[in-house]
């Protein structure tokens, strides 16, 4: 089984930074992708940013230039550094992984979500 746990979310104030953290436990064989979604009150979730094991990165358009992702591979943790933040940015942001089996078969894993306000 294999667990997605995030931290680092909390309340800043519009301008500020945060950093949050996705750490995966588990029986892992290989990682083939990870990112970072997020759900607004009353809307539905969206991509934030996503980080192929080869390191290519993707970024939703109202992020880019302002959110970094990342990971180390080592510690099996990914990272997502929001820099610029805006009371829009509120949200509450959900770790993604797609794990690759050792039977070569693709699953989807998902944190529980870590809660990012923005106050302006």
């Amino acid at each position: 089984q294999v667990q997605l746990v995030e931290s680092g979310g909390g309340l800043v104030q519009a301008g500020g930074s945060l950093r949050l953290a996705c750490a995966a436990s588990g029986s892992i064989f290989s990682i083939k992708q990870r990112g970072w979604y997020r759900q607004a009150p009353g809307k539905q979730r969206e991509l934030v940013a996503l980080i192929t094991s080869g390191g290519s990165t993707n970024y939703a358009n109202s992020v880019e230039g302002r959110f970094t992702i990342s990971r180390d591979n080592a510690k099996n943790t990914g990272y997502l550094q929001m820099n610029s933040l805006r009371p829009e940015d509120t949200a509450v942001y959900y770790c993604y992984a797609k794990l690759l089996n050792r039977d070569f078969s693709y699953m989807d894993y998902w944190g529980k979500g870590t809660l990012v306000t923005v106050s302006s």
